[in-house]
């Protein structure tokens, strides 16, 4: 990312780089290296380490990787919402307090919905592994250790991303970038008692929903805890302020917002058969759970999709606009070659990561096995 704000992005980089250069530094500094050194004594060390400096190096790894979400979040959350700043003569901005860099109220809130979002992907991805070893009948026992944990956690991310994180992520909207809230919602002008839409298809010529299904009122009270809120609409913002491109933000919106839902009704579900006991002889619901594990990743890559699309036509929110910020020696094309040629790259690491996680699957169940005949005897 560093390396593309100075190549795609040397305009925004020189007008920017007072500020967010401290955030981007400190997370390649301190978080990256730390969780770098200790993935590889996580992941090859356990025989080695012990049992108890294992846990430590899976700790530190989790202080580093968390960590490294903080700054980039900070870095985000000064895009979004930019404090702590001045204007310098040249018209770059320069940090005026580096705790209010780091301690920026957008950011508080947007890391309590992004690392929520990622305990719902590990949660998802640990039931997914635990119904797999139940169905194939492959160490149950440990494949019940798993559900437990991860249904359990999995509830509880899954309510968390809606309230508080996602309320609170949602109210900064509402202040800080109205336009943004209408066009998510697909609210076109502006309503006392803005209703909350469901479905609909954005039709920007005629300035509409088509085939909308709504909760009248429930808008208004979601974000301004009154039923007849005002809610301001897209019609009410300068044409040049409305977010590039409506229809996809709307569509990432309820996209993610969709997925929520269904997470908090699948994990309820487990949670109260895994309670009543049912749980591990619902075959119906261990393969629901063990089939929708990619769905939070899902959600949190449209998630990202929501809260950059919705920044547009801003790169900083207010102050510098997204069609001033590229590098004007660097063509189009040159970003479609350098976009395609890391588009294959990860193509080929995915494809690479998937096979090694099938393999460590299919080994890790044997290797558990062994673990625990040793422990036994």
């Amino acid at each position: 990312m560093e390396f593309q704000f100075g190549t795609n992005w040397a305009v925004f980089s020189k007008y920017a780089g007072g500020v967010i250069g401290q955030t981007l530094a400190m997370e390649g500094t301190f978080a990256f290296f730390l969780e770098s050194a200790f993935i590889g004594l996580f992941l090859f060390g356990e025989k080695r380490l012990g049992q108890k400096l294992h846990w430590l190096a899976a700790f530190l790894l989790f202080v580093g990787t968390w960590l490294s979400g903080w700054f980039i979040i900070a870095t985000n959350a000064w895009m979004q919402h930019p404090v702590g700043y001045e204007v310098a003569a040249d018209g770059s901005v320069q940090l005026t307090s580096f705790w209010a860099l780091v301690l920026n109220h957008w950011a508080i809130y947007q890391y309590m919905h992004n690392m929520g979002g990622a305990v719902v992907v590990g949660a998802f991805a640990v039931s997914a592994l635990g119904a797999f070893y139940i169905l194939s009948k492959r160490k149950v026992e440990y494949g019940q250790m798993f559900m437990k944990v991860g249904v359990v956690v999995g509830c509880i991310a899954s309510i968390w991303m809606l309230f508080p994180s996602g309320d609170r992520q949602g109210k900064m909207i509402a202040e800080h970038q109205p336009v943004t809230l209408a066009a998510m919602e697909g609210l076109f002008d502006t309503k006392d008692g803005a209703p909350l839409v469901l479905i609909g298809q954005p039709d920007m010529e005629k300035q509409r929903l088509d085939n909308a299904i709504h909760i009248p009122n429930m808008l208004s009270f979601i974000t301004y805890q009154r039923w007849d809120a005002k809610v301001r609409g897209l019609n009410e913002f300068p044409k040049e302020d409305h977010p590039t491109n409506v229809p996809l933000l709307y569509y990432s919106f309820h996209i993610m917002v969709g997925l929520g839902t269904m997470f908090i009704a699948i994990m309820s579900i487990a949670a109260f058969w895994l309670w009543r006991g049912w749980l591990f002889s619902a075959n119906w619901l261990l393969w629901i759970l063990m089939l929708s594990f990619p769905l939070p990743f899902v959600a949190n890559t449209v998630g990202w999709a929501v809260a950059e699309l919705g920044r547009q036509p801003w790169l900083v929110y207010g102050l510098f606009r997204t069609e001033h910020g590229h590098s004007p020696l660097v063509s189009g094309g040159n970003v479609l070659f350098t976009l395609l040629g890391f588009a294959g790259m990860y193509t080929i690491l995915s494809l690479l990561y998937i096979f090694l996680m099938l393999r460590r699957i299919d080994q890790g169940a044997d290797e558990l096995g062994e673990g625990m005949q040793a422990e036994a005897n």
